[in-house]
């Protein structure tokens, strides 16, 4: 009986004991439960948020195929394209230091004085003489560029609507003008060669070149230097209207800013 009371004190003294530690864990445990479950409503709202927005976003449809490029469409837009370049083209080369001014195409006196420059350039004066005589051979080819217009435009309107297309869908970004160099290359040679040699004479090249090559001349054991600046000058200033050419076309195929009109944005734009 004794160890029952006992037992029954003992028991009574340990609830007493661990019911105020369990009483001040409770609002700890209940802020602790409350945080996790603002939390747990937190993210489940912005999930929801999410879900919402993303369901009212419209969905783009993929744009539609475009019709097939048709011949007549890429005769008439490597046409429009090559009129474009051909004019800016021939502007350009025109202007003064057309030529002499742009690294691209500027004619360097020609590589068979080179063995002059380097004998007779450190005589007196000689530098100012090989630098005029460059300058002026780039003068002459400004003076004949605008003759190439004509030849050019006469050249594009025989282009055939067969060529047009394979030419559109090239992947060379001068397709388009090398194509118009094998059909008027010979025939601007010819048109220019004249020009530029009285250019050539206009501008004072001539008197530069018989100034050169007479004092050179005159070196005992020296193979004397007879070059037609004519030659060389009109086959410079060809190269360098097609190099213009070729530059217009470039951007017309690779820079959409550069397709001015519909047709052009419709023809090259499906690349």
């Amino acid at each position: 009986m004794f160890t029952r009371i006992t037992r029954a004190l003992l028991f009574a003294g340990l609830l007493a004991t661990v019911a105020p530690a369990a009483q001040a864990q409770t609002p700890a445990a209940k802020k602790a439960a409350a945080a996790k479950a603002a939390a747990a409503k937190k993210a489940a709202a912005a999930k929801a948020a999410a879900a919402k927005a993303k369901a009212a976003t419209p969905v783009t449809p993929p744009p539609a195929p475009l019709p097939p490029l048709t011949e007549a469409q890429a005769s008439a837009g490597i046409k429009e394209a090559l009129n474009k370049g051909i004019v800016k083209a021939v502007q350009f080369a025109s202007e003064p230091d057309g030529f002499n001014l742009n690294d691209d195409i500027h004619i360097p006196t020609p590589p068979d004085l080179d063995i002059v420059k380097s004998t007779i350039g450190r005589f007196p004066g000689m530098t100012t003489v090989f630098t005029q005589l460059e300058t002026q051979l780039n003068r002459a080819a400004e003076a004949a560029a605008p003759k190439a217009k004509d030849i050019f435009l006469t050249a594009l309107a025989n282009i055939t609507i067969t060529d047009a297309l394979s030419l559109v869908t090239s992947s060379a970004p001068d397709a388009a003008t090398q194509f118009l160099r094998k059909s008027t290359q010979a025939q601007l040679g010819a048109a220019f060669h004249p020009d530029i040699e009285a250019a050539i004479d206009q501008v004072g090249a001539g008197r530069a070149y018989a100034t050169i090559t007479d004092k050179y001349n005159k070196i005992p054991l020296m193979t004397p230097v007879n070059l037609s600046l004519a030659d060389y000058t009109t086959q410079k200033a060809v190269d360098g209207l097609f190099i213009l050419l070729a530059n217009e076309e470039a951007k017309i195929r690779k820079n959409p800013a550069a397709r001015t009109s519909d047709l052009l944005k419709a023809v090259f734009g499906r690349k």
